[in-house]
């Protein structure tokens, strides 16, 4: 990007040379005289680092603008490039620090418009010149500021859901063009308007609409550039005086094309129809085209195409850039929602290590010894243990995993599986309606099986790994089983204790089950757990 930089600034210099031969009307009577020359060269390389030094730039053109336009007749096309340093310096800087640049700028237009009467219309033109380009570029910077703001919402937006805003989008820019261009039209063309022979109203309405045609330039690039194009040689045919500034406002249009359109194919034929339509403005008559006249043109249009790639390339490199921001935002947020749940999980799975075990078995043999006493206080204090214990063991299940206290294990079993499809599993849920009738002893070890069981394929398998869940009821038993296939890609894994499989082979043992796990020999992994009937409680 460095050196497309430095290309761009050399082009910038080329073309400023190439413009001062061009506007002073030397460039097709011979070679230019040394005086002419130098003009140019001073006039026009400097703008080489007018991105870099802006103000600097406006100084030195006020001050040549003041020199040569005494000793160099012709030499006032140093007034646009004095305009055009002046709006970088607003752009870059703001209008506080290009008060001095503008200064100097009113003062050397001043005296190159005075001439020898000053009049309030001159007085007010030579204010306009340089504070109209100057206002233009602190617009563009205001705009371009809030662009950066939008991009960094827009991030914020995206990651949740919301529709990003561009500043890009809101017009500023638009109008800011089309003023530029109307001040532009009218400023430089007001005194010539009774010169051409045309009824004044239409004189007026087109050097209006040619300026104001630039603020859709950015909407429709191709039909601005036709329209520029068109104006020109009606100037060209009929208000002669006005065709250095239909030249500029076609330029910029065709900047303006390169930008928006991406098409090569299109940008070579604008490029060429600019060549031609600047060549026709241009060249009076056919014997005064020479070898470096039409370089001169070829360049001069050749520079706003090139800036205008340019400026087009960073524009899809800052998108690009959003588009990554965006998704690095929305990849934290997975890896923060995916390290909660890991944390919660480990936490939930050591809480009923420690606690549903022994909850658990006391409400076994609660219920055991319940069944052998007869009936009378110890078999009612038996009883009530029982039913203790299974709601202690139903809130405690419900709220480690994150449900509804009144919810039930085939409810644990659902949300479990939701949260998982959530943080990036394709779960396939076979849930039977019948574990609505197993014990809630069962129902809570099967409910945590399947916990731990997904929480271990999102751990080893990571995202995007799909496991099929059964789970089924028969004959006041359950029966769990989880398989799942090879990962989609190498799976980052999550931090994992290595105690989850023991821990659930010895919940499942203490309910007198079975429960096996290992491969599938087809790079997938298999997980069945069997819990037996038990007493009725």
């Amino acid at each position: 990007m460095r050196s497309r930089g430095a290309s761009l600034d050399g082009l910038f210099a080329a073309s400023a040379v190439a413009l001062e031969l061009l506007i002073n009307g030397h460039a097709g009577e011979g070679m230019p005289t040394p005086s002419e020359f130098a003009v140019a060269l001073l006039a026009g390389l400097p703008m080489g680092v007018v991105r870099r030094r802006p103000g600097p730039v406006t100084v030195h053109l006020a001050a040549l603008l003041v020199i040569a336009g005494r000793l160099a007749p012709g030499a006032d096309s140093a007034q646009v490039l004095m305009c055009v340093a002046l709006c970088v310096t607003g752009y870059r800087h703001g209008l506080r620090e290009a008060r001095g640049p503008m200064l100097a700028a009113v003062l050397a237009t001043a005296l190159n418009v005075a001439g020898p009467g000053v009049t309030p219309g001159t007085m007010a033109l030579a204010l306009l010149l340089p504070a109209v380009p100057a206002a233009i570029g602190a617009g563009l910077r205001r705009a371009a500021h809030a662009d950066i703001g939008d991009d960094l919402r827009s991030a914020g937006d995206a990651a949740i859901g919301a529709h990003p805003r561009h500043a890009d989008d809101d017009g500023t820019i638009d109008v800011l063009l089309a003023g530029a261009g109307a001040l532009l039209a009218v400023l430089s063309t007001w005194d010539i308007w009774h010169t051409g022979g045309q009824p004044l109203a239409i004189v007026q309405v087109a050097t209006v609409v040619a300026g104001l045609a630039l603020g859709l330039a950015r909407r429709l690039p191709g039909l601005v550039v036709a329209v520029e194009a068109a104006l020109l040689l009606a100037a060209d045919a009929h208000l002669h005086g006005a065709t250095d500034t239909g030249m500029l406002l076609l330029l910029v249009a065709i900047g303006v094309f390169a930008k928006r359109v991406s098409s090569w194919a299109w940008t070579a034929l604008v490029y060429a129809a600019g060549c031609a339509c600047v060549a026709v403005a241009v060249f009076e008559s056919f014997s005064r085209i020479t070898t470096l006249r039409v370089i001169v043109l070829v360049t001069l249009v050749a520079m706003p195409v090139v800036a205008g790639r340019y400026l087009g390339m960073r524009r899809a490199v800052t998108a690009a850039e959003r588009l990554r921001a965006e998704e690095a935002v929305r990849l934290t947020l997975a890896r923060a929602r995916a390290d909660l749940l890991a944390e919660r999980e480990h936490i939930a799975r050591d809480v009923q290590t420690l606690v549903a075990g022994h909850v658990g078995a006391m409400v076994l043999r609660a219920g055991d010894a319940r069944a052998a006493v007869p009936d009378g206080p110890l078999g009612h204090a038996l009883a009530d243990i029982r039913e203790t214990g299974d709601q202690v063991l139903r809130d405690l299940s419900n709220l480690l995993h994150g449900g509804d206290p009144h919810l039930e294990a085939p409810d644990l079993i659902r949300a479990a599986a939701g949260r998982m499809s959530a943080a990036g599993l394709v779960v396939d849920l076979d849930l039977d309606p019948g574990m609505a009738t197993v014990s809630p002893v069962l129902r809570a070890c099967a409910a945590g099986v399947v916990q731990e069981g997904l929480t271990n394929v999102l751990k080893h398998a990571g995202p995007g790994t799909r496991v099929a869940v059964t789970v089924t009821a028969s004959g006041g038993g359950a029966s769990v089983r989880l398989h799942n296939g090879p990962p989609p890609a190498a799976p980052e894994r999550l931090p994992s204790s290595g105690h989850g499989l023991a821990g659930m082979r010895k919940r499942v043992r203490a309910l007198g089950g079975t429960l096996d796990a290992g491969p599938d020999g087809d790079g997938g992994w298999l997980l069945s757990a069997a819990l037996p009937p038990r007493a009725p409680e």
